[in-house]
């Protein structure tokens, strides 16, 4: 699709970034962004809030601040109505949390309910945190533990540990916010959101974006527990196998890493935690502001695939 040229659009879809920014003044830009989907947990209140925060997560990524947003509500007309309203309060309490005015929105009969938001955030446009600015040398940081998409497949099909499913639940219902003011503290080069392409489709876009090679130590990517228990019992979401068919073209792996580890490289996160590229010397301060983050890898020049994996 081409697009339009105007220049007061800072960041449109031309690499795949997480949200979009357009410029209103020397010092102020919007960012927008919308998300939506299906549940992916039993309870209303909860599956609204987790939908929130991956809505908000696009924001957050590009460095902004979310100040409004809209609903999107997918619901049958002969569904309970309580249902509806308890997600819609979970989305609305994790709306508040985050400072951002939910104005009204938009609702449809469907028989397969679906929820989520359109978001506006503000931004200074000298700020932004593109997911093309990596640059070779920065380190690679990782905000949150990869696993919410296998552990919610495994919940659905009554194979998940309470413990798991635990764990899954406050990663995707923690928001992004901590670690966005963390960063612009900090020479941030580029970051990105790690939601539904996976780790690997995620990090294949900064590397194509950023004309550089993510070179990502396997062993040191926090994974949720239960995680590898999901994949081994073959609790496969058919996003995991869409996104492995998409990227793997651009990845390089070293023969030593495990099957079940590759695949949650590939295994489509919600609400998941941001992606880093910062420079070596802030590296270790960005980590001690970030506990439960981790160093993933480095950013090196463009060699013959996007992605390594060691």
């Amino acid at each position: 699709m081409p697009r339009i040229a105007n220049p007061n659009v800072l960041v449109g879809f031309d690499t795949a970034d997480d949200a979009g920014v357009y410029r209103l003044s020397d010092d102020l830009a919007l960012v927008q962004t919308v998300d939506f989907f299906t549940p992916i947990v039993d309870d209303p209140f909860t599956f609204g809030a987790i939908a929130a925060a991956n809505s908000l997560s696009d924001v957050y990524a590009m460095g902004g601040k979310p100040i409004s947003a809209l609903s999107i509500v997918a619901f049958p007309g002969n569904g309970d109505m309580e249902v509806l309203g308890e997600i819609m309060r979970g989305g609305l309490e994790k709306m508040r949390e985050a400072g951002c005015a939910v104005l009204g929105g938009h609702s449809v009969n469907d028989p397969e309910i679906k929820f989520g938001y359109a978001v506006t955030g503000t931004i200074h446009p000298d700020r932004i945190k593109a997911n093309s600015g990596a640059r070779p040398g920065d380190a690679l940081i990782f905000t949150k533990a990869l696993g919410t998409g296998v552990i919610g497949t495994a919940l659905k099909r009554g194979v998940a540990s309470e413990a798991s499913v635990q764990a899954a639940t406050a990663s995707m219902l923690k928001l992004n916010r901590e670690a966005c003011d963390a960063m612009l503290r900090f020479d941030v080069h580029g970051c990105t959101d790690v939601t539904g392409f996976g780790f690997i489709g995620h990090a294949r876009e900064v590397a194509l974006g950023s004309g550089v090679t993510l070179e990502i130590e396997t062993s040191r990517v926090p994974l949720l527990p239960g995680a590898l228990d999901a994949v081994l019992a073959g609790a496969i979401p058919g996003g995991l196998k869409n996104n492995r068919d998409f990227a793997s073209c651009a990845v390089e792996a070293a023969g030593n890493i495990g099957p079940a580890l590759l695949d949650l490289l590939y295994d489509p996160q919600t609400s998941g935690g941001l992606l880093i590229a910062v420079s070596e010397r802030d590296a270790d301060a960005l980590l001690a502001a970030l506990p439960g983050a981790g160093r993933v890898g480095r950013v090196t020049a463009r060699d013959n695939k996007a992605v390594r994996l060691l």
